[in-house]
């Protein structure tokens, strides 16, 4: 453990000293080496930056699934890369033209991730002739709608091509281009190009324009490159010691999301372009203002505060109020796991959302519901009652595992952890409204799937049999210990509502409740029946613990903490740990919910801005579930944050030696603040 300890401080080192700190804001890259891009997204339009400057690695689109990839299923669908932009630069001396694309001649590279105003900014010296300033935007106030922001300053007398390249990635079908000058709105000048999802299902079109801040408004060419890729450009003159801005805005829209994919994306973009960067930056700007009203600010340790922050950064990037959309285990980054949603969601990302972003997390239950008459069929085709939700979910809410992982149809208790989710809403919200007109009846539906799905025996004792555990490493196994008790949990929630709204709960949601067992053997919960000390994929029993709070007994805890730890295996995902921390600070041993706090998440970060993958030896980022489960060690532990009938309060809790200080700002409905001193300094 001493060696571990020992690797990880240096990997702390090594990291720290890629990437500088503005009051815990920023994230600096100064390498293009062992790169792992951060994606900035406004929760519908998720954009991958790249090394290279000016590119675009990818664009993935929110709510939008196609069948193609990963096992014949439903997979989350790339965007056409429509904000990919390149520079020609030569001087009167030489006619010959080099191009940044080629990635040569680059000079002073550097990357900037500002957390605060949603910015990232490449900046570079191109062949000793040009400086460039490259920043780009997901703009959090236009849906659809991104721009760039370019800067060039001229070290010598040049000749400058700019182009703007829309490119439809390889899985997509081609569609058509169009070009559209507008003379009466003066450099009004649109390139656009459209294409199809890769079975042709759904339209997806992108439209770009130029928009120049100054007098010297070049004359835009455009051209069709290919049948997928097109391109609009301009030739400016620079001088020695001569500065140039100028804005790209670019708009994306689908058929998935509306009727008519190219002419929204055509008006979408005409409106930023009108609009103007000054203003399109200002209500940019504020809208994150608003939403780093809920905060956190930890004071003694800088990587910590970076850390934290940029987790909540990645949270709120890939979720936006009113879309009704949920969110994958790797968010807007890509399109790892098909961009399908899991108990991820509800179990590791909610509380966060529900803690910091109450009308964020509501999107996450709102998907649910609208797939809540699927999930009823879902359970009827297994010969259920109530509502079973499927393992992966996509866009109809129907099963979209790939048939050869035993998760789709044996991995249950993903209905507990959705039913436990909206009970938490309510818990936080208090919004009686809301739970007699939208919760109640999710709940119902879920209590209703548990009751016929136990298999009673003749003693009255309720099973759950043949499962895969919340341990994947344990498939088709009987009275798993987070399925039963999550299920036990969300039954006696479930009649807990029914109280509330004066409605007569089923007698059996508390008799079956009562009769599920939890397995202990020697003083341990048994993750399962007939459990044999295995090493084990990710936390199972723990859970238990915390957050579904089934266990009291500190003794308890303590003994299951101790002896599944060292079972968890070096591979398992970036959340287990932090589980583990939050149950190390409630029984009170700061030290080692620090160590295990570290332990969740720092080996897993990749250069050169700390993104978060799913094990420590792949490359599968950003992983938001990760980004959950350190937040609930922040939160639920050394914030000593607790979630209750009576909303959120807090208990006593302790800080770790290197923070002086931890401030939680803007919580829940009423926008709480809680603030923890480490007396001990």
């Amino acid at each position: 453990m001493r060696f571990s300890l020992a690797i990880w401080i240096i990997s702390v080192l090594t990291i720290t000293s890629l990437f500088a700190q503005n009051e815990g804001w920023e994230i600096k890259a100064v390498s293009q080496n062992n790169y792992h891009a951060q994606a900035v997204a406004n929760g519908m339009i998720g954009i991958l930056p790249s090394e290279k400057p000016l590119q675009i690695k990818e664009v993935i689109l929110n709510g939008v699934w196609d069948i193609y990839g990963r096992g014949g299923v439903s997979n989350i669908v790339h965007g056409i890369n429509f904000l990919n932009m390149d520079l020609g630069v030569s001087t009167p001396k030489k006619n010959d033209v080099k191009w940044v694309s080629e990635n040569q001649h680059i000079k002073d590279w550097s990357q900037t991730l500002n957390m605060y105003d949603a910015t990232f900014t490449t900046a570079f010296n191109f062949d000793d002739i040009v400086e460039v300033k490259h920043q780009l935007i997901a703009l959090r106030h236009l849906a659809y709608t991104g721009a760039i922001y370019i800067e060039l300053k001229a070290k010598k007398n040049a000749s400058i091509v700019v182009k703007n390249q829309l490119i439809v990635p390889d899985v997509n079908l081609p569609g058509k281009s169009m070009y559209h000058k507008f003379g009466e709105h003066g450099d009004l000048i649109l390139s656009s190009i459209s294409a199809k999802s890769p079975t042709g299902k759904y339209e997806l079109a992108a439209t770009t324009s130029f928009v120049f801040d100054s007098e010297k408004k070049p004359d835009v060419k455009m051209k069709e490159v290919s049948e997928k890729e097109v391109e609009a450009s301009f030739t400016i003159e620079l001088k020695k010691g001569e500065t140039y801005s100028f804005t790209l805005v670019g708009s994306q829209c689908n058929t998935a999301q509306s009727v008519d994919a190219i002419n929204e994306a055509e008006r979408k973009a005409i409106y930023a372009h009108l609009e103007g960067y000054d203003r399109l930056k200002s209500r940019h700007d504020k809208a994150w203002e608003k939403l780093w009203e809920s905060d956190i600010v930890i004071e003694g340790d800088n990587k910590a505060q970076l850390d934290v922050r940029q987790q909540l950064f990645n949270l709120y990037s890939f979720e936006r109020k009113g879309t009704r959309l949920s969110v994958s285990p790797v968010g807007l980054s890509g399109n790892g796991y098909n961009g399908h949603v899991f108990w991820d969601t509800e179990l590791w990302m909610f509380p966060t959302y529900l803690l910091m972003q109450p009308e964020l997390a509501k999107n996450i239950l709102d998907y649910r519901v609208d797939r809540l008459e699927q999930a009823k069929k879902n359970a009827l085709a297994h010969g259920y009652e109530g509502a079973m939700f499927p393992w992966e979910s996509a866009l109809t809410g129907e099963e979209d595992t790939p048939t050869w992982a035993l998760t789709g149809p044996f991995e249950q208790h993903i209905t507990a952890c959705i039913g436990l989710a909206f009970w938490k809403y309510y818990q936080v919200t208090q919004d009686k409204e809301w739970l007699e007109t939208t919760g109640y009846e999710v709940l119902q539906n879920v209590a209703d799937f548990w009751v016929s799905r136990v298999e009673k025996d003749e003693n009255g004792v309720c099973h759950i049999n043949n499962v895969v555990c919340a341990d994947e490493y344990a498939e088709n196994v009987n009275d798993n210990a987070f399925t039963n008790a999550a299920a036990i949990q969300v039954l006696r929630a479930t009649v807990k509502a029914a109280n509330i709204l004066e409605k007569q709960p089923n007698k059996e949601w508390m008799e079956v409740a009562n009769a599920i067992p939890v397995l202990v053997e020697e003083g341990i919960t048994m993750e399962y029946d007939g459990y044999d000390g295995r090493m084990i994929k990710q936390a199972d029993v723990n859970l238990l613990s915390f957050p579904l709070q089934y266990y009291s007994d500190k003794a308890q805890i303590k003994r299951n903490l101790e002896y599944y730890e060292p079972k968890i295996t070096y591979s398992a995902p970036a959340m287990s740990h932090s589980i583990l921390s939050v149950i190390a600070s409630r029984l009170g041993d700061v030290e080692n919910a620090y160590r295990l706090f570290q332990r969740g998440y720092i080996k897993n970060q990749k250069p050169p801005f700390n993104v978060i993958t799913e094990q420590p030896d792949n490359d599968l980022a950003f992983f938001v579930t990760g980004s959950g489960g350190m937040m609930q060690a922040v939160l639920f532990g050394f914030g000593g944050l607790e979630i209750t009938d009576n909303g959120v309060t807090q208990i006593p809790s302790s800080l770790p030696k290197q923070w002086k200080s931890m401030t939680i700002k803007g919580v829940g409905k009423d926008k709480q603040t809680f603030t923890i001193v480490n007396n001990e300094q």
